[in-house]
């Protein structure tokens, strides 16, 4: 009989059957913890990469001629417009207005002399004893000489300016290069061909170029025609820049200039802001990276980048349904915001509850124990 017994209990074990029949238990639910999208009013910042430049880069050029006597400045520093940075040999310059102030001492002594003969013949007229030729004579002398005095004069102005630009003076505010000219040269100057002494760079303010793309540019026109946000051609619109070396955009600008046409080679079409620049941070050339608002004030649906999750070329987020099954909701995205917060454009409400933890550890159609938190609890992913 007990040998019956273990073949009946071995039997069972075989078929996969249990000699009590126990009820099998469900397998527990997992906790996740969810929230309700973020609901908050925003502008939205469109990004740009560009290209600082100078307001004004002057080529510094001699209007005279001459041998160079001294140079007034270290090659990089800054100077201020009227600072002398050359000077031209003056002798030759100051013996000519030596000698058109004497031309213009003898001018007025004709002038005297006309003077004082018309004066005569003026008073002989008045009884008949010179002729009329000789006083027309005698006048025309005397307008003759005055023209010499004003000629006269004119040459010592002249020649006294050219005095003065044997001084070459900065035109502007702002960064010399080196010079390119060393004290002792004989230079040219004074038209197309004058010889280049150095280049000067201004720094305070600075402008930044960049280029936005048809689609982009569209979009502008569009918030334009609505209402939602002013033109930049209207408008000096906000931007904002970061060099290459920071993480947040802290030099702060405005619009001053879009191009009136997009450009047929590259499709875009430039735009400009000009930003402060007094401590000289910024230098030409610089690359930077601008956010241009991009919208006006709008009530927008945001939550953590991080939960995004990719399918080929679509995005999705969990969701928890009202009988705590997990579901996909496929979404469209909008601009980062603050860095770490996404807009939604369409596919999630704010009434959806979001799955903000254990992403990787969930799928569709499993059964969950939501646990409500709010946005920035809960930073496992």
């Amino acid at each position: 009989m007990k040998d019956i017994c273990i073949f009946v209990f071995t039997v069972l074990l075989l078929l996969g059957c249990s000699p009590r029949n126990e009820p099998q238990q469900e397998p527990p639910t997992m906790s996740v913890p969810v929230a309700k999208p973020l609901v908050k009013k925003i502008i939205d910042w469109d990004e740009y990469t560009g290209r600082f430049h100078a307001i004004s880069r002057v080529e510094v050029r001699a209007r005279v001629g001459g041998y160079v006597e001294e140079i007034k400045f270290q090659d990089g520093q800054i100077v201020k417009e009227g600072d002398v940075l050359f000077v031209i040999d003056k002798r030759p310059f100051q013996f000519r207005v030596d000698s058109a102030q004497s031309e213009l001492k003898s001018a007025e002594l004709e002038v005297q002399l006309a003077q004082i003969e018309f004066n005569r013949v003026q008073r002989l007229r008045k009884t008949l004893a010179a002729s009329k030729e000789e006083y027309e004579q005698k006048n025309f002398a005397l307008y003759r000489a005055r023209a010499k005095v004003e000629s006269a004069k004119a040459t010592l102005a002249l020649a006294k300016l050219n005095l003065t630009f044997t001084e070459v003076k900065a035109p502007i505010s702002g960064r010399v290069g080196r010079d390119l000219i060393n004290a002792g040269n004989l230079i040219s100057g004074g038209d197309s061909q004058a010889t280049l002494l150095t280049t000067i760079v201004s720094l305070d303010p600075i402008h930044f170029y960049f280029e936005a793309n048809e689609a982009q540019l569209l979009k502008y026109i569009r918030l334009n025609k609505s209402g939602q946000r002013k033109a930049s051609r209207d408008k000096a619109n906000p931007i904002k820049v970061k060099l290459l070396d920071e993480e947040k955009f802290v030099h702060r600008g405005q619009m001053d200039f879009v191009d009136n046409a997009i450009d047929l080679q590259t499709g875009t079409m430039q735009g400009r802001a000009i930003f402060p620049n007094r401590d000289g941070i910024i230098q030409p050339g610089m690359f930077g990276r601008a956010q241009l608002v991009g919208s006006g004030k709008y009530e927008a649906i945001l939550i953590p980048d991080k939960l995004i999750v990719t399918d080929q070329s679509n995005k999705f987020v969990y969701v928890v349904s009202k009988d705590n099954e997990i579901q996909r909701r496929y979404i469209t995205l909008g601009p980062l915001h603050q860095k770490t917060m996404r807009v939604i454009r369409k596919g999630l409400d704010k009434d959806d509850t979001v799955v903000i933890g254990h992403v990787q550890k969930i799928y569709s159609g499993m059964k969950v124990n939501p646990v409500v938190k709010a946005i920035g609890d809960n930073d496992e992913v």
